[in-house]
């Protein structure tokens, strides 16, 4: 097929090793930045990212060329090589393993990248394990494997 249309919106969510706030205002641009470098590089289009010291959000587009599992091991990968070899932290940085992603409809969009842009917003309140944003507490069958809330 000489022409490929998607439509696939991602909503990703993924934590620092052990949930440890270790993300501070101080570096955060320079994260969120490297992590849209990469997406787009992959052919993602980038619609929002932000996060809080222990975790980050992002939507984008799926590239028609590469699967959610190469596109998070992609920016997780480079994204802990770029603090570590950047030296943002004092120690060894990682994240997480595992990820949480969550397909958002086009009607969706707004309300998910109003919801991630309001991360800092919104700050603790009303956010523990298995908590759910109030947009996705209505969509039957969702769970947040290993404990990560999405908030």
């Amino acid at each position: 097929m000489p022409h490929t249309l998607n439509q696939v919106w991602i909503h990703a969510v993924w934590s620092t090793k052990l949930r440890l706030p270790l993300i501070n205002r101080n570096m955060e641009e320079k994260i969120f930045e490297h992590v849209r470098k990469q997406l787009e590089d992959m052919g993602c289009r980038v619609s929002i990212i932000n996060g809080m010291p222990n975790h980050i959000h992002c939507l984008f587009r799926l590239s028609t060329e590469k699967t959610i599992a190469e596109v998070m091991k992609q920016i997780k990968g480079s994204s802990s090589h770029f603090i570590n070899q950047q030296k943002l932290i004092d120690k060894k940085f990682a994240w997480q393993s595992g990820y949480g992603v969550f397909s958002v409809s086009t009607s969706a969009i707004p309300i998910v990248h109003a919801y991630i842009k309001n991360q800092k917003n919104r700050g603790a309140r009303n956010h523990g394990p298995g908590i759910r944003p109030r947009w996705m507490r209505d969509e039957p069958g969702i769970s947040i494997p290993g404990g990560m809330d999405a908030g």
